[in-house]
């Protein structure tokens, strides 16, 4: 019969099995996400880190197209993403009421900044509130670059122009039609204003010549969620892939590593992870 050596060898060898079969996870059935999600997310670097730890993890494979919110919103109406990655609270809220999504969670916020050169010619450096800084913009004639392309961050600056009562129209203020990465690019060149999410102006900043001349007024807060498209309404959505890219997201570990995206190079996070709290606790309805 066997040794104690070659019985001793073949337990470490079912043992060395046991574990790398442990290590095994099935293949998902459809293995490809469409996730239609944000330029901020993209341009901010954070999709480069935990996209390939979900891959690695899942078996998954995500297929990332950066667009506005609108225009992710849009694809998830029309089944064009399994999933979404978007920060624009009120048109979310009215998507999942029209049945569009099936899950949707807090994951993260930021907030908005107004930027523009450090000459600082319409005088808003230090503006207590957002629409004192726009006010001062519009009054003296300043260019501002819009996104103006129906993106989480356009709506949020449509919202604070109203809020502020100033008309925003005129050779001063034009849109770009593009993500935030190419408008900040955009004002750099021309020396404008522009309102940006803090992860994509710190993420590049050393690209522009603008400095952070407003922040930390309430109204610039920044709030993603990541939305499930409902089956419902589109049958041949990767529903299996997108709950666990959902679940991923708010998982503890990704959460973690969203707090930390950027404390290293920038001093700051760029996101706050937020999966722990609720919409009520960062003051939305």
């Amino acid at each position: 019969m066997f040794g104690n050596k070659n019985l001793f060898k073949i337990f470490a060898l079912v043992a060395l099995l046991a574990v790398l079969l442990a290590g095994c996870k099935p293949a998902p059935k459809n293995p490809n996400i469409i996730l239609a999600t944000t330029t901020s997310t993209q341009d901010s670097g954070l999709l480069d880190v935990l996209i390939p730890i979900f891959e690695e993890d899942t078996g998954y494979v995500v297929q990332t197209v950066a667009v506005g919110t609108g225009e992710a919103l849009k694809m998830g109406e029309q089944g064009n993403a399994d999933v979404l990655l978007v920060h624009a609270p009120a048109s979310e809220v009215t998507f999942m009421d029209n049945g569009f999504g099936s899950e949707r969670y807090l994951v993260m916020h930021n907030d908005f900044i107004i930027v523009g050169p450090p000459a600082d010619p319409a005088g808003i450096r230090g503006a207590a509130t957002a629409a004192e800084a726009l006010g001062k913009i519009a009054t003296a004639g300043a260019i501002f670059i819009s996104r103006g392309d129906d993106s989480g961050t356009h709506k949020a600056e449509l919202k604070l122009w109203k809020t502020a009562g100033v008309a925003h129209e005129g050779e001063w203020y034009q849109e770009s039609g593009q993500g935030m990465g190419a408008t900040l690019t955009i004002a750099s060149e021309k020396g404008a204003y522009t309102l940006t999410d803090r992860a994509t102006y710190l993420a590049n900043k050393a690209n522009y010549a603008l400095e952070i001349l407003v922040e930390g007024d309430t109204v610039l807060l920044n709030v993603y969620h990541v939305i499930v498209v409902n089956p419902e309404k589109w049958p041949e959505i990767n529903l299996a892939g997108a709950q666990a890219f959902a679940q991923f997201m708010i998982d503890a570990d990704t959460q973690a590593k969203i707090g930390e995206f950027g404390v290293d190079k920038y001093g700051q996070p760029l996101f706050y992870p937020d999966a722990d709290k609720t919409d009520a606790d960062l003051g939305l309805p």
